[in-house]
């Protein structure tokens, strides 16, 4: 016998590890949806993130930050209180990428300098976001936060003035010390109690005034938070029961003097995915919080960083639902199985297109929303298409997301279940922003509520997904559908989920008509508007181009 022997570990039908794209340039439909939406001039910016995401030096950040999640330390070697939270480097290379990027709060910088606001900013966040989220989603968490806190702060100028110049810096500032003394901050939130999640009107922690009260004013808080997001940030808003009813308050970590805030941290939740994120458990024990609005008008005070909050759920789904999708074509233009490569065989191909069809519905719709938000000032339908398209985007691609990661590990068979990984800590993330601002039966009731009692409303929305498409038969049966629906479903609780899903179909249907190749809007029509579809992808009998829907789902 001569000759040296074959490995047993060489590898001959792998395909390589994930990486080394470039998550915007990869992307024709987040192009195309950038520069629609109104901020295609910042897509060379944006062209250089998406590399930075999506190198393999990229990914290899939000394993390490996943594989070594956060520690709380909660006493020193002499036993004083610490109640710190550690995190692995890789964590603090993320949130410094993201913060550089400008996604902490770029969309509010304007208001700390003299120059004009940038033209669709919230859509340039929004493409940052997507794309940072498949690199590493926990870190979003307060990234997120931070920027939703802005319009709660605005409400209260004294409180804005002297917050607002440190949340809107382009830099990352990992100490632990008084929030003056640092050049640039975080904010977190704390709604959710034991009693009460979504119900924060059952909430039972109690806000003090230390003295006359009032807006501004200091307040001692003492309760318990279920969950509270972010620990370790400068500042959190939270809700508590002062002498007139549930109040917003924003509650600093450490103050001013140096001292730290009655804060106590619990513990960290063990959670199913998100690992890289510290989700906590805190005690409040006369914790000192500043009133933001006036008494009694917490939840009014605070909706609107929920409202900002739930675009980035969107937003981070629709990125997480793309990644599940190139990890799955690229695996299958590799491997080959009976002869020929997986992406060839006619029956994969259309599991694939058809994921396809839902992952650039979803972008459709996120950035659609994203656009809104730029324009609602100014704009009545702009402004229509925020109050009701909020709610609607978030339930339907929050959704799909799981769908899509589900489908896409089987793509990948074995290799997409082990814990070594990507697609594992994928199918963890993906049911989360399902969660986090509201469950799905929560945008339905939304939703419900905009029909019962602002009617003209979800009437503008209507019409204007009929005037994106004008003369298409397909939108205009779907839209006389909706308007039926409206008046049964505005008296019926129970129905509230067909109808969102029915609306948010029959917009992504209109938009993929309106602005996507007939290869991916006409199969989506067909199947996502006609209710025969099955999230089992590729089981509808409607013809798909497929290989023309995948050349377009994931560019070289």
């Amino acid at each position: 016998m001569s000759g040296r022997p074959l490995s047993t570990h060489t590898v001959t039908n792998q395909s390589p590890p994930f990486g080394g794209l470039n998550l915007f340039l990869a992307d024709r439909p987040l192009r195309e949806a950038v520069d629609r939406e109104g901020a295609g001039a910042s897509a060379t910016d944006l062209s250089g993130f998406g590399e930075a995401c999506g190198s393999r030096h990229g990914f290899e950040i939000g394993r390490l930050a996943n594989e070594h999640p956060p520690r709380l330390r909660r006493f020193d070697e002499k036993g004083h209180p610490l109640d710190v939270v550690e995190f692995h480097p890789a964590w603090h290379e993320a949130m410094a990428m993201s913060i550089a990027e400008g996604l902490n709060a770029s969309p509010w910088e304007h208001l700390v300098t003299t120059a004009a606001p940038q033209p669709g900013r919230h859509v340039a966040r929004a493409a940052g976001l997507y794309m940072v989220t498949q690199m590493e989603p926990g870190h979003v968490c307060p990234i997120t936060m931070t920027n939703a806190s802005v319009p709660v702060l605005l409400t209260e100028p004294s409180l804005a003035q002297d917050w607002l110049p440190r949340i809107v810096r382009r830099t990352y500032d990992r100490s632990f010390r008084p929030w003056t003394e640092k050049t640039a901050v975080t904010l977190g939130m704390g709604m959710t109690e034991k009693q009460g999640g979504t119900d924060v009107r059952a909430n039972t922690t109690t806000a003090r005034p230390l003295g006359a009260g009032g807006r501004a004013a200091a307040y001692a808080l003492t309760g318990h938070k279920w969950f509270l997001s972010a620990p370790m940030s400068d500042a959190f808003l939270m809700l508590a029961q002062a002498p007139r009813g549930l109040s917003c308050f924003l509650v600093p970590r450490i103050m001013p003097d140096g001292h730290v805030n009655a804060i106590r941290i619990e513990r960290l939740k063990d959670k199913l995915g998100n690992r890289s994120n510290a989700s906590s458990e805190v005690e409040l024990t006369e914790a000192t919080g500043f009133l933001v609005g006036d008494e009694g008008r917490g939840v009014a005070t605070i909706i609107e960083m929920v409202t900002m909050t739930r675009l980035d759920c969107a937003v981070a789904s629709a990125g997480q639902m793309r990644l599940a999708l190139a990890m799955a074509l690229d695996h299958c233009r590799h491997r080959i199985v009976f002869q020929r490569k997986l992406a060839d065989q006619p029956l994969m191909a259309r599991v694939m297109a058809d994921m396809a069809l839902d992952v650039e519905a979803a972008t459709a719709l996120a950035f659609r929303l994203a656009r809104a938000f730029d324009e609602a000032d100014g704009d009545a339908a702009a402004a229509a298409w925020r109050r009701v398209m909020t709610p609607v985007t978030k339930y339907y691609v929050c959704k799909l997301a799981p769908s899509i990661a589900t489908e896409a590990m089987e793509c990948l068979g074995g290799n997409g279940y082990v814990e070594e990984g990507l697609a594992a800590r994928l199918y963890r993330e993906a049911p989360l922003n399902a969660i986090w601002e509201g469950a799905g039966n929560v945008m339905a009731l939304d939703l419900l509520r905009v029909a019962a009692r602002e009617p003209a409303t979800l009437a503008v929305v209507i019409d204007t997904i009929e005037a994106i498409t004008p003369g298409d038969a397909r939108i205009a049966s779907a839209t006389a559908a909706l308007r039926r629906l409206v008046a049964t479903a505005g008296g019926d609780e129970a129905l509230g989920r067909t109808f969102v899903d029915r609306l948010a179909a029959t917009a992504a249907a209109a938009l993929l008509i309106a602005h996507a190749p007939a290869r991916v809007a006409d199969p989506y029509a067909a199947t996502r508007l006609a209710g025969c579809f099955s999230h089992s992808y590729g089981a509808h009998a409607e013809p798909i181009d497929a290989p023309g829907v995948l050349d377009r789902a994931l560019e070289p």
